[in-house]
């Protein structure tokens, strides 16, 4: 019994020197590995964000490839060692394609944000209504979600899968916007001394632009009045105030111009119902 244990030891001593170089060379790779991959998600992460790509996208792009090269790092430490890997690899796809199906919910909203933050059909502090009835303030864009602040206050989260798929109304991307107000006036009214009342309002605030030029037209005939439709360019950080107290100007001066308002068949003056 004494001489089998010997003999076992022997084998055991004669099996680890053997394997010495393999598991020397192992920890060089292991060593030398982890120090470049380290070097080389430094460098990604700095070109990425060089590359005025969103802090969000360049952190998520550096850890997928983090991960990525952890992987091959130690499938190549464990076939350094003599470990077969095949078994490994098979084991991690299909565990990949099993997490895959039960996370397609979540990959449609990774894309989706993967997509939003590459190509910014908006960004932080946009004004946004989607075709899926999505809309409000934009306060944060994730990987998976964006959050909007809705006009009454409440927070939406939206999925970042129908969001980016949906058609986007982004009202705060350009430098102004254009206002339109819609009159109804009543057949009995002159639509020139009107259109010259509501063009004057316009003109008379200093958020609308000069350039273009404001612009009132006949829209068409209603069942109690004609309509008319205003237009106005004003700059999008004055649009909402500026778009609501014009509506308020234009009805005090159409009252002081005796400029009557269709109401049930009736038209409304400032003095009386007709």
């Amino acid at each position: 019994m004494n001489r089998t244990f010997e003999k076992t030891i022997e084998h055991l001593i004669d099996t680890f020197l053997d394997r010495v170089p393999s598991i020397l060379l192992a920890i060089i790779t292991l060593v030398l590995g982890i120090w470049l991959i380290k070097f080389l998600i430094r460098f990604i992460h700095k070109r990425l964000t060089r590359g005025k790509i969103d802090i969000s996208i360049a952190e998520f792009l550096s850890s997928i490839i983090r991960v990525i090269l952890y992987i091959l790092l130690f499938l190549s430490v464990a076939s350094t060692l003599g470990i077969q890997t095949t078994s490994f690899v098979t084991m991690l796809g299909a565990a990949g394609l099993a997490v895959g199906l039960a996370l397609q919910g979540s990959l449609s909203n990774f894309a989706g944000g993967v997509l939003i933050l590459f190509f910014k059909p908006f960004r932080v502090g946009h004004y946004i209504s989607s075709s899926n009835n999505v809309s409000g303030t934009v306060t944060k864009i994730d990987i998976l979600y964006t959050t909007l602040k809705a006009d009454n206050g409440t927070t939406i989260y939206a999925p970042n899968g129908p969001l980016a798929n949906a058609v986007i109304n982004n009202s705060s991307d350009n430098a102004t916007r254009q206002a339109e107000y819609k009159i109804d006036i009543s057949y009995q009214s002159d639509i020139d001394t009107a259109r010259k009342v509501i063009l004057d309002v316009l003109r008379s605030d200093k958020s609308v632009l000069k350039k273009p030029e404001p612009a009132v037209v006949v829209n068409g005939f209603g069942d109690y009045g004609i309509i008319l439709v205003a237009r106005a360019w004003i700059n999008n950080k004055d649009f909402w105030p500026a778009y609501h107290a014009n509506y308020q100007k234009i009805k005090e001066a159409l009252d002081a111009n005796r400029i009557g308002l269709p109401y049930n068949g009736t038209y409304i003056t400032n003095e009386k119902t007709v």
